[in-house]
């Protein structure tokens, strides 16, 4: 039998549907890593919120890996702004599970500020270690949020304690291993920088023409595609700002928008509106949520992907349309500044910059042959750099090297500015 290892990811799920407030790129880390690992022979539990009581409490998730449901505050969707308080009752819960179980675990893997306060306090119980990705930092957002900021001011000491007593901090780009030292005063050597990745036996590139028959999309007209979750940080009205200004000539231009549920009515309020106001109504298409299977084809389907959040700690989807041949125009921040070479799979610009990104769609619309340039680009550079294999075989030497086995090698040592070209 295999090592075991704990994930506690407290809201995110790898069983919720994409796309709502809460639901992102954490739950797709969670279960696509839990799953390479679980090729590798780990036995992997994932310690996650009860939010519905018809839920049994063990799921099975795949050979090697259980989804345990734990019993934190009311069995309902809440918003994780304001799930702190139920922390101690998911401590206890685990602990009852492990102790009805009779196991125990090598090593905590945990996801967001909350898990590590768990791992944290069965560290100090049962001498367990664990590994942190924090997947989001609160001084960052902080900074870009301010006032709007509706997390508890005990996050950011949380955090701090987090990196103290971890035995190593996950970091998912350069960018926030750079946040973690100068906002947290990590110790480089305790930080280890692993992106994230994509699922490229569930995401590659279809025929152009079948994806667009399949989703009854028109063939003469030039579209593009914005997926993910809608709050406004994610930046999608700046999207529809820019699609008024975008001069494409011979062409009409759509604009796709997949994602939201009833957790984000009032955001998408807000962008149909900004939509009406700026009179291209009739060019933006709300799509809501669609399945993981139908993913590939919206993105194969557009010409170009866009996502211009303000911060992004990584970044999932900008990787999922390049694993579909797409190119990416992107805001230079956080993860994405890493993942889409500019000039190369993609462009970046500047967040909250609708001029800029109008003037880059109009270019790259109306250069077709580097559109198809930077899209077989996109497609070498997601799979040589940004699998989930890839990230899982780095995460094993990390636990590896924590729990005792010194035969493993080391993780890729990545930077910013490697493999550019590729």
């Amino acid at each position: 039998m295999g090592k075991r290892i704990a994930f506690i990811s407290e809201h995110a799920s790898p069983l919720a549907a994409l796309g709502g407030a809460d639901a992102g790129g954490q739950n797709v880390y969670v279960g696509e890593v839990a799953r390479q690992l679980a090729m590798m022979d780990y036995q992997i539990d994932i310690f996650t919120r009860r939010e519905e009581k018809k839920l049994p409490k063990v799921v099975p998730f795949g050979d090697k890996i259980r989804i345990i449901h734990v019993n934190a505050g009311p069995a309902e969707d809440i918003p994780k702004e304001t799930l702190l308080q139920y922390m101690p009752a998911f401590k206890e819960d685990m602990l009852r599970f492990m102790k009805e179980e009779q196991i125990t675990y090598e090593l905590i893997h945990a996801n967001f500020f909350m898990s590590a306060l768990v791992a944290m306090e069965l560290k100090k119980e049962l001498g367990i270690p664990f590994v942190v990705t924090f997947h989001a930092l609160g001084h960052i957002r902080r900074i870009h949020q301010g006032d709007n900021d509706q997390f508890p001011k005990e996050r950011i000491t949380i955090e701090e304690n987090a990196v103290k007593e971890a035995s190593m901090i996950i970091a998912e780009c350069p960018q926030d291993r750079e946040d973690l030292m100068t906002y947290y005063k990590a110790s480089a050597e305790k930080i280890t920088v692993i992106p994230c990745g994509v699922n490229v036996e569930e995401l590659y590139p279809v025929n152009k023409s079948i994806a667009r028959s399949l989703l009854g999309l028109p063939y003469d007209e030039k579209v593009l595609l914005q997926l993910g979750r809608m709050v406004p940080r994610k930046g999608v009205d700046n999207v529809i700002m820019a699609l008024a200004k975008v001069k494409c000539k011979h062409s009409k231009v759509r604009l796709l928008i997949v994602g939201g549920d009833v957790d984000t009515a009032k955001e998408l309020t807000r962008l149909k509106l900004l939509a009406a106001e700026l009179r291209v109504s009739d060019k933006v298409y709300f799509l809501g949520q669609k399945s993981r299977e139908d993913l590939k084809y919206y993105y194969t389907a557009a010409d170009l992907f866009i996502t211009t959040p303000w911060y992004e700690p990584f970044g999932i989807t900008p990787l999922e349309a390049m694993a579909c041949g797409t190119p990416v125009i992107g805001s230079k921040v956080g993860g994405i500044k890493y993942s889409v070479a500019d000039g190369h799979s993609g462009a970046l610009v500047p967040p909250k910059d609708p001029d800029a990104l109008a003037h880059k769609i109009t270019t790259l619309l109306q250069a077709p042959a580097l559109l198809r340039e930077m899209g077989n680009n996109a497609l070498r550079r997601v799979n040589k750099l940004f699998t989930w294999e890839l990230v899982a075989r780095d995460m094993q030497a990390v636990y590896e090297g924590i729990i005792g086995n010194n035969d493993t090698s080391s993780p890729r040592n990545f930077r910013a500015e490697e493999s550019i070209s590729l």
